[in-house]
Order: C-alpha cells, then structure tokens, then sequence
C-alpha cells in the first residue's frame, strides 16, 4: 500500500470516485472500512458491504490520454484467464466512467478471508510461515505459469537499455532462458495467510521464468531469515539458470525504482545480490 496523496484535490476526487462506484454497483459504505491507497492516488481501495455480504471496492483512475491497456485490463483478464484453482478473490462486477478528464474503472470483488502478510512491498521482518503454505505458493506459480496468454508483465526493449545501465551486462546475457506467465508483483504485500490468497492482478503476463519467485526473493533482501525461507522453499524456480536470469530482471527493474526515490533502502542489497548472482555465488540468499 501507499500513503494517501498529499494533494487534497487527489484525495478529494477519489473519494468522490469511490463514492460515485458504491451507488453504481449497489453498494453500501462498510461501518469498519478502511483506505488502501495506490501509487501516487492512482487507485483506492475499501471494504464495502451487499445484500451478500462484505466485498472490497477498488477504483482506479488515469487520465484519459495516458490509458495503458496492460494494466488497466489486468483484472479482468486474469478474471477470464487465471485458472480457478489460483487462490484469490474473485472479480465479481466492475464499472467504467468518464469525467472528460479521467476515466474511472471501479472492480467489485470478493473479501479476501486474510490479511496481506505485509503492509510494503519490501519488508525488514521475516513472516512466520507454514510449510502448507509454501507448497500452495508453489503449486499456484506453477499453475500460473501454464497460462497462455500475449501480455507482457516484462518489457524486452526496457531490459535491452536496463540491464547494461545498472549491472554492466547485456540483457541477453543469458541467452535461450524460457519466459512463462506470472503474477508480475507477487511480494507479501499482495499475499495473504495464514491462507494463501493473490491480490492485485493487473500487471500478470508473460516474464522470465521463475520471475515471480525472483521477485519475492529480491523484495525481501532486507530481512535475510525470509530471503532464506524463499530460497529453500522455492528453489526449483530460483537455482536455476532461468531463475538467476529472472533475479537478475527484476534487480535490474528495483534499482530503477530506487533511482526514482522508491525503496531506496534496497539500493545496497540488490548491487550485493547482483554481484553474487554474476559470480556464481548467490545459491543460498
């Protein structure tokens, strides 16, 4: 989650947005509902209660020149795609509008029946985690990854300047490394327990393998117990040549957002876990 905007327009309109959502899908406010915003106001989500039960509201907003169709459509196209027997909660209804500025798409869903293991992407103290969950992580990935589908949760023309940018090796470097489906943000942020439930599906497509895994890893480099878990739990999909290439990406994408003033604290580890990776020597964290 992100802080509420520092703008009180942003603010104002969203919360007018997710008003305007409510009454259009029939909804009512949640006596004990609570905001989860998203990067730069960009979305904003909250329980809200139906005829059927509590579900969560989340509305979203671009301007209406700036719509990129991967992740506005993400939702829905994992709704439709995603196998069933990926837990998350489901996409019941959702809603589109104009103001002539913005366009707004409010999505309906499910309550998840747990709480995200964490409130940041990048966290500082390991989860306490079963060992059942770990095997429903595992066989979600897979899962996953058997999708067919033409989104691209990874950009190859990003890597091509990326890459040589910030670790100083080309972005073939790796030559022949399959790419398969993924969720595209999957850190503890986005993860429930003690039942394993996926949220936030907007970014899901086609990455190097094991790019999911790579990415829990490398978002928790500052609580090196739970780097540790990762490893062992999931080292089908990290000790191999596909999985190296795959943290490598996602390093690689990290050190962007640190240059941009995101998870700066990360900037140290991820050159640490690069040079490890490039020498052969990261197996274990």
């Amino acid at each position: 989650m992100w802080p509420e905007p520092d703008d009180p327009a942003t603010v104002h309109r969203m919360r007018t947005a997710h008003t305007h959502a409510r009454r259009a899908l029939h909804t009512h406010p949640d006596p004990e509902a609570h905001e989860a915003w998203g990067w730069h106001g960009r979305t904003l989500g909250a329980p809200v209660t139906t005829d059927h039960g509590r579900r969560w509201l989340r509305v979203a907003a671009t301007p209406i020149d700036q719509l990129i169709d991967t992740f506005w459509n993400g939702a829905i196209d994992a709704h439709r795609a995603i196998p069933a027997a990926v837990p998350r909660p489901r996409l019941l209804r959702w809603h589109d509008w104009t103001d002539g500025t913005w366009t707004y798409r409010a999505e309906l869903y499910e309550h998840a029946t747990a709480g995200t293991i964490a409130d940041h992407a990048a966290i500082t103290t390991p989860p306490a985690l079963t060992s059942g969950w770990w095997a429903t992580v595992g066989t979600a990935l897979t899962t996953i990854a058997t999708v067919n589908t033409i989104r691209m949760t990874v950009q190859p023309g990003f890597l091509a300047w990326s890459m040589p940018h910030y670790l100083g090796i080309p972005s073939n470097d790796h030559p022949g490394q399959p790419w398969t489906t993924a969720h595209g943000d999957f850190h503890y942020a986005n993860l429930c327990a003690p039942e394993l439930q996926i949220l936030d599906w907007e970014g899901w497509g086609l990455a190097p393998a094991g790019y999911d895994a790579a990415t829990l890893h490398t978002y928790s480099l500052l609580a090196p117990d739970a780097a540790a878990d990762i490893s062992h739990h999931l080292t089908d999909l990290l000790h191999t040549p596909a999985g190296r290439h795959a943290e490598l990406v996602v390093i690689t994408e990290l050190l962007h957002a640190c240059e941009h003033g995101i998870n700066t604290a990360l900037a140290a580890p991820l050159h640490h876990r690069a040079r490890a990776l490039s020498a052969g020597t990261g197996a274990s964290r």
